[in-house]
C-alpha cells in the first residue's frame, strides 16, 4: 500500500510539471504580471551583435570556466563536490560560495543547451548533476564546506556563520535545477533542488531574527518562487513570503544597511548597502509581488527603483559606487549609528569614477530586477535599464574573446594614481580574490535571448533588437513565427517579418471565451519598444506611410497580421554628449558620449603621442563620426573626431597652484564602446571628459 501511495505521489508531482511554461522566468500563471517571458529555445539569435556574443559565450566562456572550475589546482569547486559525495578524499578548498560558482556555470550551460541543443552538452550536464546529487545529504542539505567538515571531524556546523553563504548557494542550486528542467525536460537536478528547498522550508518554519541573519545575498528568494511556478506547490511561495517577513525581525536586533535588514523591507525607500545583495533582494520581492499582488511590497520596490535610477546608478547602468564606506544615512529612517558597508550603494549622487566598484554581479542583479519589474508592469523604462546594463556594465565584465574577466567596472582608470585598489585594473582568467562574477556573466550572456521578447493577451512585445527568430503561441492558441533582422546597436534599423500566423484557436477548436485584452477576432498586437534614449523613431508596415513615435514607450501596432507582413523600425543613432546632474561632484563640467544604447570611452592606445587621458577635452560642438573598426577580433563602431588638448605638465607634487591659461591645440581622437576597453593590453581609460572651450 505504501508503494502505491508513493507511486501516486510521484505521478501527481510529474503531472504538476506537465504543461508548465519553459521560460527563464515563468510568469505565465502569475496573476499580477502583465507580461510573460517566452519558452527557452523559442528565441534564437541568428546574426549580428548578440549572435556573436552568444557564440563567444558558448564556445569560449563556458568551456573555459569549466576547465577552471574542474581543475583542483585552480578553483577546487568541482572537486569539493567529489569529496563531499565520497568519490575522493580531501579537504574543502576555496571560498564558501564556491558551490554557487558551479551552479551558476551549470545554469549557463543548460541555457546554452536550450538555445542550441547537442548530445555532448547533454551528457556533460548528466555527469556533473550526478556528482552534485551524490554530495547532497538525505535531509536535502547541500553545502560542501559543512558536509566535508562533518565527514572529517563529525561537526555539523550548518548555518553557524551567516557569511558562509549557504542560502545563497541553495538559491543558485534551485535556479539551476529549474533552468535545467526547462531546457532538457529532465528532473535530475530539479529533484536535488526540491530536496534543498524542502530543507529550507523546514529550517525557516520557525521565524526568528537569528534565522533571518542567514538571508545574506538572497538568491534563494527568486529561486523558490521559480520553483513554485514550476511545481505549483504552495509551500515554496509561502517560504518566499516568509523570508521577506522575517527580515523585518532584524530591525533593532543587529540588522545592517549592508544586508538591507536594518529596517523591515516594507519601510525602505532607497537603494542601500551591498549592491549585489540589494538587487537580488529586490528581484526576489518583485517575483513575490507577481504572485501575490502585495501592494505593501510593490510600493517600496517602486520607490527604491526611482532612488537607484535617479540618484545612484552610473551612466553605464553600473550599481554600487563604494568599495568600502559608511552608511550613516540615505535610507527612509533616522540612523542611530554609523555602519560599515562594502561593495555598496553610496549616498545620493555619490558616483566616483576611478574608485567606482560596480561589481559585475551587481550589474547582473540590476538586469534580473529590471526584467521582473517589466514583467509586472509592461513599462519600457525597465527594459531601457536592462539594455543599458547588458550593453555596458555587464559586457565590460568579460574580454571580447571570452577568456578574461573584471570583478569591478570603474569609469576611469589611470596608472598615475598613487594608490592601489583591491581589484585588478586588468581582466583576469581566474579572479583569485573572488571568482563569482565570471560564471554569473556566462549564465547571463547565455540567457539574453530570453529577454528579447515578451508575450501577453495583447500580443508580442519586442524588447531587444538584433538578428533573431521567434516562435510563440498567442493567448488564442495561434502559432506565430517571426524573424528579426537588425544591425543594432551599430545601426538603428530593425525589420520584423511575420513568417507564420496560424488560424485562431476558436476557428480550429470551436468556441473559446474571449481573453482579457483581446479585441477583434484575428487581431493581435506587435508592441515595439522605442528606447528612452531615442527622441523619436519611425515605423512602417509593409512599406506604407511612416509614423513617428516618441521614445520611452512601446509602440503598439494592432491588426490581423498574416504571413509576409513586414514591420520596419528606424531609430536615430547620432553620437550624443551627456552631462550629469551637477550634484554629482566628480562629473561636474564634464561630458560623456553615448550612441544608441552604448556608452563610449577614451582609451590610451587611441591617444595622441605622449598624451594622457587627463589632457583631452571635448568641445560641445564636437563632430564625432561613426567608423568601423576591428578590435580583439570583433567588428565594432568607434567614434572619431577632434578634441582640445590641454597641457597639464609641471604639477609634480604640487596640490594647488594659481589658475592660468594653458597652451591649447587640437588633436584627433577615437572613442570606443566602454564594454570593449581593456582588450589591447594594459591601458588607461575615461568615460567622463572635461568640456573643452
Amino acid at each position: 500500500m505504501k508503494k502505491i501511495f508513493l507511486s501516486l505521489a510521484a505521478a501527481l508531482a510529474a503531472s504538476a510539471l506537465c504543461g508548465q511554461s519553459k521560460s527563464l522566468v515563468n510568469t505565465s500563471g502569475s496573476p499580477h504580471a502583465r507580461v510573460q517571458s517566452l519558452d527557452m529555445g523559442s528565441v534564437r539569435w541568428t546574426e549580428g551583435f548578440w549572435a556573436e556574443r552568444f557564440a563567444v559565450c558558448r564556445e569560449e566562456m563556458l568551456p573555459g570556466l569549466w576547465r577552471t572550475l574542474s581543475d583542483p589546482d585552480i578553483a577546487h569547486a568541482y572537486r569539493n563536490f567529489e569529496i563531499a559525495g565520497g568519490a575522493c578524499e580531501g579537504e574543502h578548498a576555496g571560498p564558501p560560495f564556491h558551490d554557487g560558482d558551479l551552479y551558476k556555470w551549470l545554469e549557463g550551460l543548460a541555457a546554452s543547451y536550450a538555445a542550441a541543443p547537442d548530445p555532448a552538452t547533454d551528457r556533460q550536464l548528466d555527469s556533473i548533476i550526478a556528482t552534485i546529487a551524490r554530495a547532497q545529504r538525505a535531509d536535502g542539505y547541500l553545502h560542501t564546506p559543512v558536509i566535508i567538515e562533518q565527514q572529517r571531524k563529525g561537526v555539523d556546523a550548518k548555518f553557524a556563520d551567516r557569511l558562509n553563504f549557504e542560502t545563497y548557494n541553495f538559491g543558485h542550486l534551485i535556479t539551476a535545477g529549474v533552468v535545467h528542467y526547462r531546457a532538457t525536460g529532465k528532473t535530475s537536478l530539479l529533484d536535488v533542488a526540491r530536496k534543498a528547498a524542502d530543507y529550507l522550508c523546514r529550517f525557516y518554519a520557525t521565524a526568528s531574527a537569528e534565522l533571518a541573519r542567514n538571508a545574506i545575498c538572497p538568491s534563494h528568494y527568486m529561486a523558490v518562487v521559480e520553483l513554485y511556478r514550476t511545481t505549483q506547490e504552495p509551500k515554496y511561495l509561502a517560504l518566499a513570503k516568509n523570508l521577506i517577513d522575517i527580515r523585518g525581525q532584524m530591525e533593532g536586533a543587529g540588522g545592517t544597511d549592508d544586508n538591507q535588514d536594518r529596517v523591515a523591507f516594507r519601510r525602505q525607500a532607497a537603494a542601500i548597502g551591498h549592491a549585489v545583495r540589494a538587487n537580488y533582494l529586490y528581484a526576489g520581492v518583485a517575483d513575490v509581488v507577481a504572485e501575490t499582488g502585495d501592494s505593501t511590497l510593490l510600493a517600496p520596490l517602486l520607490a527604491i527603483w526611482d532612488n537607484m535610477v535617479q540618484r545612484k546608478m552610473y551612466i553605464t547602468g553600473g550599481c554600487g559606487a563604494l568599495y568600502d564606506g559608511t552608511s550613516p544615512d540615505g535610507t527612509c529612517y533616522t540612523p542611530d549609528s554609523i555602519q560599515k558597508v562594502h561593495q555598496a550603494f553610496g549616498r545620493d549622487y555619490q558616483l566616483p569614477n576611478a574608485t567606482a566598484h560596480n561589481e559585475t554581479c551587481a550589474n547582473i542583479g540590476s538586469v534580473l530586477w529590471s526584467w521582473r519589474m517589466f514583467l509586472l508592469t509592461g513599462e519600457a523604462k525597465y527594459i531601457d535599464v536592462l539594455e543599458l546594463a547588458l550593453y555596458n556594465s555587464v559586457l565590460s565584465g568579460v574580454s571580447l574573446d571570452g577568456q578574461r574577466y573584471f570583478y569591478t567596472n570603474p569609469l576611469a582608470v589611470s596608472h598615475r594614481q598613487p594608490f592601489t585598489l583591491r581589484w585588478s585594473k586588468e581582466r583576469e582568467a581566474y579572479i583569485k580574490l573572488c571568482n563569482c562574477c565570471p560564471p554569473n556573466t556566462a549564465r547571463t550572456l547565455a540567457e539574453v535571448q530570453s529577454y528579447a521578447y515578451g508575450l501577453s493577451a495583447q500580443g508580442i512585445w519586442v524588447n531587444l533588437y538584433g538578428g533573431s527568430t521567434l516562435e510563440a503561441t498567442l493567448a488564442d492558441g495561434r502559432r506565430v513565427a517571426l524573424e528579426q533582422s537588425s544591425r543594432y546597436p551599430w545601426m538603428g534599423d530593425a525589420t520584423l517579418t511575420l513568417k507564420e500566423v496560424s488560424e485562431s484557436y476558436s476557428k480550429e477548436k470551436g468556441k473559446r471565451k474571449k481573453q482579457k485584452g483581446e479585441r477583434e477576432e484575428g487581431e493581435f498586437s506587435l508592441l515595439l519598444r522605442i528606447p528612452g534614449w531615442a527622441k523619436s523613431a519611425t515605423l512602417t508596415v509593409n512599406g506604407g506611410e511612416a509614423s513617428t513615435v516618441a521614445g520611452g514607450q512601446y509602440a503598439e501596432l494592432r491588426r490581423a497580421w498574416k504571413a509576409g507582413d513586414v514591420v520596419a523600425l528606424s531609430l536615430p543613432m547620432e553620437a550624443t554628449l551627456i552631462e550629469a546632474n551637477p550634484l554629482v561632484e566628480e562629473t561636474r563640467n564634464q561630458v560623456a558620449v553615448k550612441r544608441g544604447p552604448l556608452v563610449y570611452c577614451l582609451e590610451s592606445p587611441d591617444l595622441p603621442d605622449h598624451r594622457s587621458i587627463f589632457d583631452l577635452a571635448l568641445p560641445l560642438d564636437v563632430s564625432l563620426a561613426p567608423v568601423p573598426m576591428v578590435l580583439g577580433g570583433s567588428s565594432i563602431i568607434c567614434l572619431e573626431g577632434k578634441a582640445n588638448v590641454v597641457d597639464h605638465a609641471g604639477w609634480g607634487n604640487t596640490l594647488y597652484r594659481p589658475a592660468r591659461e594653458r597652451e591649447k591645440s587640437r588633436a584627433f581622437i577615437r572613442l570606443i564602446p566602454y564594454y570593449a576597453w581593456g582588450n589591447r593590453g594594459k591601458s588607461e581609460m575615461a568615460v567622463w571628459l572635461p568640456v573643452g572651450r
